[in-house]
């Protein structure tokens, strides 16, 4: 049971870490080379287009914190969720919880990194076009694919074990 439980970890931060380096590095490049703040929007594909929004609050621009005390308590907040997903996804035995904690997990980090490097949240996804009022980044979109995970996770029904399997492990 203990290689499952140290499989289905390195499955959680294996996707923490990919979800970090991907919107970090998606940011870097956007705020670098191509010059996003400089183009303001950049459309992409039909509703698809790219919109720079520094976002003071947690995901979707809920809960603004325009006050620096404000930065600080969420990146600590954000600390502390990835710090909680990370000691539960040692005891994880379930795939689907292990994604699931791993995509919160790194979207809590990348959008913490965003906060300490630069106070607040670069978003810029932008699909208004299709009438969804928000921009976002790949942090939020992992936390929120990561929450409804979480949500089908808590769904299942447990299914007893043969007691011969029990004794084995």
């Amino acid at each position: 049971m203990a290689a499952k439980n140290s499989n289905r970890a390195l499955l959680t931060f294996v996707l923490a870490a990919v979800v970090i380096i991907a919107d970090q590095a998606l940011k870097a490049w956007l705020l670098g080379p191509f010059h996003l703040a400089a183009r303001g929007t950049a459309p992409l594909i039909g509703p698809l287009q790219l919109t720079l929004v520094q976002n003071p609050g947690v995901s979707f621009g809920l809960f603004r914190a325009d006050a620096d005390w404000g930065r600080w308590a969420l990146a600590a907040f954000s600390g502390g969720v990835a710090l909680f997903l990370g000691i539960w996804a040692l005891r994880v035995t379930r795939p689907l919880l292990a994604v699931a904690l791993g995509l919160v997990m790194g979207g809590a980090v990348g959008n913490l990194i965003d906060r300490v490097r630069w106070g607040t949240v670069v978003d810029f996804i932008d699909i208004r076009g299709l009438m969804f009022p928000w921009v976002f980044n790949i942090a939020d979109s992992a936390i929120t694919i990561g929450v409804v995970f979480l949500l089908l996770d808590s769904l299942r029904r447990e299914v007893p074990s043969h007691p011969l399997e029990d004794a084995a492990s």
